[in-house]
């Protein structure tokens, strides 16, 4: 049986390159587990993947192509704000997960490097 999500492309040169606009996923403040699986699901982003929920939803509030990937490490939630470019996957930010909702600190320091990344 074909499960197309988990496709992997033959070619390395087929994956886009990560562009880190902000933030890093480190060991601490993330356990062992936690970087495995965000490195995991950054690889598959890297190849092309669409993630939808549980592991990413999409963050229209940012702008076009935008989305927020949800990494359970332990006790503790992290995400990872990315936007899906045809040449890259340009990482906007990485923070805990403390509240129900994105704080507006975060959206809009999300929304000016993106501001800064297209004008450059």
């Amino acid at each position: 049986m074909s499960n197309p999500t988990y496709a992997v492309r033959e070619d390395p040169g087929d994956e886009r390159p990560l562009v880190w606009l902000a933030g890093e996923i480190r060991t601490p403040p993330f356990s062992r587990a936690g970087r495995l699986l965000a490195g995991y699901l950054l690889r598959r982003l890297q190849r092309g993947d669409r993630l939808a929920m549980p592991f990413s939803r999409p963050m229209p509030v940012i702008g076009r192509r935008c989305h927020e990937l949800r990494v359970r490490d332990g006790d503790r939630n992290w995400r990872i704000c990315y936007r899906t470019d045809p040449d890259a996957v340009v990482i906007l930010a990485v923070f805990p997960k403390t509240s129900r909702e994105t704080p507006l600190d975060v959206i809009e320091s999300c929304r000016r490097r993106l501001r800064e990344y297209d004008d450059a």
